[in-house]
């Protein structure tokens, strides 16, 4: 999706900017390209800088549930240039994602996650952000695996969305986290309403945050278990999966469920990087954190929500969580939301200049 506006600042007959990102959907930690095209207005312009911004659309849970547009990495890929009256001129570039970039798909299907390259203008020492465009984003093998792992252990997708605040005893670096919702499969729908999965990737590994939604009394002190696992980019295709999944949940329900007085997030635990076992680069120690909301401590309680239009439970089959993730009508809001929540955000801070 594009958006071609005038530069706001200088008017009528200001240059105006489009900007093209290369098809397909890139991988955190990967490189993203594309062209922004600029046409001259009715006169001269010195392009002082082009910019591009990432752009994420974030819950926020303290003071009552809210979202909000979050800017989380900026690049410069050009500028100190004439651009004369009515001249085309285009600049490539190629920038690379943070490896914690949230993922918008997965096999192609939507999952409800609003995310955006946003253009910057500066011209005559005043700045527009004249461009937008959907950022499409698909899991790193090791994130697909452990999701195909939870699809066959028989967990199904139910939402997700992008949480602003940290997770205490990891390596997070941007200032919100994803939490993908899944309902759980037979087996444990006695003990746990629902699991959440966080990924927290750098270049070296990655970090699987889960979290079991309590139901009844199963958890002592009215907490959610909260279990970290570390592990490696390498050898995804050798790994036992299924096996090594299957015992994440069961060491997060289990252990929750038999030492509830240790379900304290991991308070005072300091933060830490990976942990890995002796010999296998798989054998990740599960570690307990703490989901820490805008600095103040919070949790989720049961009346944690989804964002709109992703409320929709998918069951997933034999093959995976990649059966029917979302439908159709999903896919449609999805497209919707982006335009109307970054035309709204470009239209507020429009306003400011």
């Amino acid at each position: 999706m594009v958006f071609k506006r005038l530069l706001g600042s200088l008017g009528v007959g200001g240059p105006t900017v489009d900007t093209v990102l290369a098809p397909g959907a890139v991988l955190p930690g990967g490189t993203l390209s594309g062209q922004v095209h600029l046409k001259g207005g009715d006169a001269d312009f010195t392009i002082e800088h082009i910019t591009l911004e990432l752009v994420a659309r974030v819950e926020a849970e303290h003071d009552g549930e809210s979202e909000g547009a979050v800017v989380f990495d900026r690049f410069t890929v050009g500028g100190g240039f004439r651009l004369a009256a009515g001249e085309a001129h285009s600049v490539p570039f190629s920038v690379m994602l943070p490896w914690e970039t949230p993922v918008t798909e997965l096999y192609g299907q939507p999952l409800g996650i609003v995310l955006g390259v946003r253009t910057e203008l500066a011209v005559a020492g005043a700045k527009d952000k004249g461009d937008l465009d959907q950022l499409a984003v698909r899991p790193l093998p090791a994130q697909e695996a452990v999701l195909e792992a939870l699809g066959q252990l028989g967990f199904g997708f139910k939402s997700a969305d992008l949480e602003l605040g940290r997770i205490g005893g990891t390596g997070q670096q941007l200032p919100f986290y994803q939490e993908l919702e899944l309902t759980p499969p037979p087996q444990y729908a006695h003990q746990v309403n629902e699991i959440e999965v966080t990924f927290l990737a750098n270049p070296g590994h990655m970090e699987v945050v889960l979290e079991a939604d309590k139901r009844g009394g199963l958890f002592p002190g009215g907490r959610d278990a909260v279990t970290r696992f570390t592990v490696s980019h390498h050898g995804v295709e050798q790994h036992d999966w299924h096996a090594e999944v299957d015992g994440w949940i069961r060491q997060l329900i289990e252990h929750r469920a038999s030492h509830g007085t240790h379900g304290s997030y991991g308070h005072g635990e300091p933060h830490h990087g990976a942990h890995y076992g002796h010999g296998d680069p798989y054998a990740a120690h599960g570690r307990h954190v703490h989901k820490d909301e805008h600095g103040h401590g919070g949790h989720h309680g049961d009346g944690h929500r989804s964002g709109p239009g992703l409320g929709t439970a998918i069951a997933a089959g034999a093959a995976g969580l990649a059966v029917g993730v979302v439908g159709g009508m999903v896919a449609a809001e999805v497209v919707d939301e982006v335009g109307d929540f970054f035309e709204g955000d470009e239209d507020e801070e429009g306003g400011e200049d």
